[in-house]
């Protein structure tokens, strides 16, 4: 089978198109026939080598940690799913991954895929789907009537947070740059500021902050002050601290995504429901990842990059 993988750590240029055995699934996995996966930050972090210590991949790997495809064989002891299925999940992260024609991955993290999309569409969904979910509703409880500020709405998480918050009924605010803010706009936030002409301010505090963006230390402590007392500090960047208010009794909280699917179920749901919109920016064959990571290393994505497989749809 075609596979794009890399044999060192490096730039964009150690991933490499080549052909290897077609894997066979083991015990409890399936072997998906894959549609699509999609580029993620944390597939650039692992292939350069930063990311070492949270996910200790083995070499040669195959990034990819979404998934969307059709099963084509099963293994021992896998129940409720068979061959012919249509599948969408959210792949081990330090195991091989789904830039491939076939991926094998364990039957109990995958959902059916959506039926109102494109297979290989379905690969948008996963990883920044359930970001979105699990720092909204796990982390900062977010309820209906709730304000929120979603900081860096224009990336991939961003467009789904801003949707799931609407559906919860809160008041979003979000901020984005102007190449984004159409497509913010569109996800139904209430209000916009632009981060890039515009310091943020608030007429009223807000009951919880989603920081998406990749800031300083600094800007996110400034912006933890424009949550209420009592309120919520939810931040996906790793590399930056979360910062708590004691005094004020502001939580904070650092998400670490993982994978459910039964919550991927219930966004599967929402979008063949027409509640819940898979916005893909870009879709390019398989053997154009580099160019994909070497984009995303100069800052120069937008929107959510499916990578379309050869043993597709």
């Amino acid at each position: 089978m075609k596979v794009m993988r890399f044999h060192e750590f490096g730039g964009p240029d150690v991933l490499r198109y080549e052909e290897i055995e077609t894997p066979a699934p083991g015990v409890e996995e399936v072997r998906i026939r894959v549609a699509g996966t999609a580029f993620n930050g944390v597939d650039a972090g692992i292939r350069g080598g930063y990311l070492q210590a949270p996910f200790p991949v083995v070499l040669p790997h195959t990034p990819g940690i979404d998934v969307a495809g059709t099963v084509d064989a099963v293994g021992d002891r896998v129940a409720n799913i068979k061959v012919g299925d249509r599948v969408v999940g959210f792949l081990p992260i330090t195991a091989d991954g789904a830039a491939a024609e076939y991926v094998v991955a364990p039957a109990e993290i995958l959902a059916p895929a959506p039926t109102s999309i494109p297979l290989s569409d379905a690969a948008a969904l996963p990883i920044v789907g359930l970001t979105a979910w699990q720092a909204l509703f796990d982390d900062a409880g977010l309820a209906a009537g709730q304000r929120v500020l979603i900081n860096g709405a224009g990336g991939g998480v961003g467009g789904y947070a801003v949707q799931l918050a609407k559906w919860a009924d809160a008041h979003v605010i979000a901020t984005a740059s102007p190449r984004s803010s159409e497509r913010v706009t569109a996800a139904g936030a209430d209000e916009i500021i632009d981060h890039t002409t515009t310091d943020v301010t608030l007429a009223e505090p807000v009951d919880a902050l989603l920081n998406l963006a990749r800031i300083s230390a600094e800007q996110l402590v400034e912006l933890a002050a424009l949550v209420r007392p009592g309120g919520v500090v939810v931040n996906t960047v790793p590399t930056i601290p979360t910062p708590a208010d004691e005094e004020r009794g502001v939580r904070a909280v650092g998400v670490f995504v993982r994978s459910d699917p039964a919550q991927l179920s219930q966004l599967v749901e929402m979008v063949d429901r027409g509640e819940l919109h898979v916005d893909v920016a870009e879709r390019v064959p398989l053997a154009g990842l580099p160019q994909i990571h070497a984009r995303a290393d100069a800052g120069e994505l937008s929107g959510k990059v499916v990578v379309l497989a050869t043993g597709g749809d």
